[in-house]
């Protein structure tokens, strides 16, 4: 970016700052140009967005309001338009909607979405609604009334790595379908050990969250001696594997026994489902350790203050020291 002031390129700089959301102020790491002549600071349409997103997350997550991916979710889940669900519900007409796209819904809606979010309590806001003839009101219930007995919405393997979204998980819910795609793209480019397939997955969400606030994937990342791993990676790789996703192939080499991840064709990777930015970082952690063997990725993951500073104690990553990348 050129400054305004000389016309010149400006330099990057991150300092730690104070900004204020409704009224409440948060910390965040905020990103700026500055004129080497004046000294003067400037953001761009995308430091601004960055430094904004960096707020939201932390006011949704004070004040547990879900996030757009959630709120989506729970609109899929009823088998509604986003119009319908705010009539029923009572919000404006386009408000349901806006939240999806990212307006931060007020405290007040946000606490009816997540009530409204388990079935039962749906069911009895249906069955007292007055917006709805009886017809629509049938469709909606018999709707409720399966979901509530499918399996697929009852506790799996994947359910322990559900949480609120929070610094620790990337400010993401849980996203199984883009993790399951993430996996799948580097079982079938790169075919790494099951070691590479932890700092790819790792590097990824960091990446993602470096540039735009938000993980991918919604998973938490723990500090091992090998390096940053997803905290029960062993579980997700075993549930792909029970699902025919990915299969482990075993070798023995020097260093012992070691398991190669590899996609079995099952699931084909679907670009549509993540956003430009996204399928940017996939691309570009999956190109810059294309050749990179295991051994090698897990001593460049050791220069990272992420593991660094978390080591001791095995302890989980929070995602803020993905400012601090020094290897991507």
């Amino acid at each position: 970016m050129k400054s305004p002031i000389t016309g010149k390129e400006m330099s990057t700089g991150r300092e730690m700052r104070d900004m204020t959301y409704r009224k409440e102020t948060y910390p965040v790491v905020f990103h700026y140009y500055q004129c080497e002549e004046t000294g003067e600071k400037f953001e761009d349409e995308h430091f601004s967005e960055l430094n904004f997103n960096q707020v939201v997350n932390q006011y949704r997550v004070r004040h547990h309001i879900p996030f757009p991916e959630q709120i989506i979710e729970i609109r899929k889940k009823y088998n509604l338009s986003s119009a319908r669900i705010s009539e029923i519900l009572g919000f404006g007409a386009n408000s349901w909607r806006n939240y999806e796209a990212g307006e931060v819904p007020s405290r007040a809606n946000a606490n009816f979405i997540q009530i409204i979010s388990q079935p039962d309590i749906f069911e009895q806001h249906i069955l007292q609604s007055n917006e709805l003839d009886e017809k629509e009101r049938e469709k909606i219930i018999t709707h409720i009334q399966k979901l509530k007995s499918d399996s697929s919405f009852q506790i799996d393997q994947f359910s322990r790595f559900h949480c609120q979204p929070s610094i620790d998980s990337g400010y993401k819910a849980f996203d199984r379908n883009k993790t399951k795609q993430v996996i799948v793209y580097f079982a079938a480019q790169l075919q790494p050990y099951k070691t590479k397939m932890n700092k790819l997955l790792f590097y990824t969400d960091f990446v993602q969250f470096r540039d735009s606030s938000q993980s991918i994937t919604g998973l938490k990342y723990a500090a091992i001696t090998r390096g940053p791993v997803p905290n029960h990676y062993d579980i997700l790789f075993d549930a792909l594997e029970d699902e025919g996703i990915i299969s482990k192939e075993y070798s023995v080499l020097s260093c012992g026994e070691v398991e190669q991840i590899i996609s079995t064709g099952k699931l084909k990777f679907d670009e549509s489902l993540f956003s430009p930015s996204e399928f940017v970082s996939i691309k570009y952690i999956a190109e810059k350790f294309k050749e990179t063997s295991a051994g090698d990725i897990a001593d460049i993951s050791h220069k990272e203050p992420a593991w660094i500073e978390n080591i001791e104690g095995k302890r989980i990553i929070p995602f803020h020291y993905a400012f601090g990348l020094v290897t991507v």
